[in-house]
């Protein structure tokens, strides 16, 4: 029977203490959960079988839950959801391969938790702006031919908008630049995503110490309002999904 890994966690506390507490949250599709420890590492695990089972949102959501349960009691790095080994024997396999990764990324997120942030534009909005401001400055033909013909009036349609694509583009960049400078005074560890579609300028993701949560969720409110234009979207605090180091092979 395989295990499916649902995270590396600390225990160098009490390993005993929190082998009592993982025999209160039960596993994905019902199964029991164990710790497989090695010094002051475990690997929190159940027993599951992948051909009763299909991986779907269902169990996907319930692997979440076990995770968020988890994460309220210790120290833990999230693995990646459909991760199995065949044995207990590879398990400690791993951690014994991976030991000092695993005990870095812990200290790193230890008191720590996520914040996701998506950062929306009108992307219509925007352009009609950009475009009337280069409308107002004017573009004129003859700086650019000798004389009005059919297919000079066409290229210098092309140049119009031309200059509006290249005016949109350095406009968010401007953007993206100036809030992610911001975003450092805020958080100085965060990883950021520059989107750059019809309805999103920034995909981030941030790590906070737990005791600054209030104090970072009023900094990134204070941000919105100082940016009428834009549309923030903030979900956590989360466990440190973005934040694991480690490649499992």
């Amino acid at each position: 029977m395989e295990k499916i890994v649902y995270a590396v966690v600390s225990v160098k506390e009490s390993p005993r203490d929190f082998n009592e507490m993982v025999r209160g949250i039960e596993g994905i599709a019902g199964s029991a959960l164990y710790l497989l420890t090695l010094n002051d590492i475990a690997i929190a695990v159940s027993n599951f079988t992948t051909s009763k089972y299909n991986l779907n949102k269902e169990l996907a959501l319930e692997y979440a839950k076990v995770i968020e349960k988890l994460y309220q009691q210790v120290v833990l790095l999230p693995i990646r959801f459909g991760t199995f080994l065949k044995s207990d024997e590879m398990i400690g396999q791993l951690m014994a391969d991976h030991y000092d990764s695993m005990v870095d990324n812990l200290n790193r997120v230890a008191n720590k938790e996520e914040y996701g942030l998506k950062i929306l534009w009108d992307y219509e909005k925007s352009k009609l702006k950009i475009k009337d401001s280069l409308d107002s400055k004017g573009i004129n033909g003859k700086d650019y031919f000798s004389k009005e013909t059919v297919y000079n009036n066409y290229l210098l349609e092309k140049i119009k908008k031309h200059r509006l694509e290249d005016a949109i583009l350095k406009h968010v960049e401007q953007l993206i630049d100036e809030i992610t400078q911001h975003l450092r005074q805020i958080s100085p560890e965060f990883k950021c995503k520059k989107m750059m579609t019809n309805t999103i300028i920034l995909d981030l993701d941030f790590l906070v110490q737990k005791t600054k949560g209030d104090e970072f969720i009023q900094k990134i409110e204070a941000l919105r309002l100082s940016k009428e234009d834009l549309h923030f979207l903030l979900t956590g605090p989360w466990p440190p999904y973005s934040f694991v180091e480690i490649t499992i092979d």
